[in-house]
């Protein structure tokens, strides 16, 4: 099982990044995706979640309206684009799997985990 986050980078706030996911070698068809997030100092965080059976996506407060997740079946590949960015968006990104389609944000639920991209929002 892989899980392979990209798109980081360093962004003026107010801009906008687009982070991927490709995911590979789950034993499952069925599957929730989520993105975490990590800033300096802090815990980690759920940001937004999908679930590959039914298309359903869930945000933390902190990102909606400014923050898409989306699916390329296809292409196994899983997107959040951020928009607006601001400076306490910043953070390294994971993404993870959870066999059990949950799209709640219990860590321990999520037995996959992609290795991180770092975004930075400053000016």
């Amino acid at each position: 099982v892989q899980l392979q986050a990209s798109g980081g980078g360093l962004v003026r706030p107010g801009n906008s990044l687009e982070l991927s996911c490709v995911v590979s070698g789950l034993p499952l068809k069925y599957y929730a995706i989520a993105w975490f997030r990590q800033a300096p100092g802090k815990e980690r965080e759920g940001v937004s979640s999908i679930s590959t059976t039914n298309g359903r996506t869930y945000y933390a407060d902190s990102v909606k309206g400014r923050f898409t997740i989306s699916r390329d079946a296809a292409k196994n590949t899983f997107y959040l684009q951020m928009n607006r960015l601001q400076p306490e968006d910043t953070a390294v990104y994971y993404c993870a799997a959870d066999l059990g389609g949950r799209l709640l944000f219990q860590e321990t639920w999520y037995k996959y985990w992609g290795q991180g991209t770092e975004v930075t929002v400053s000016s």
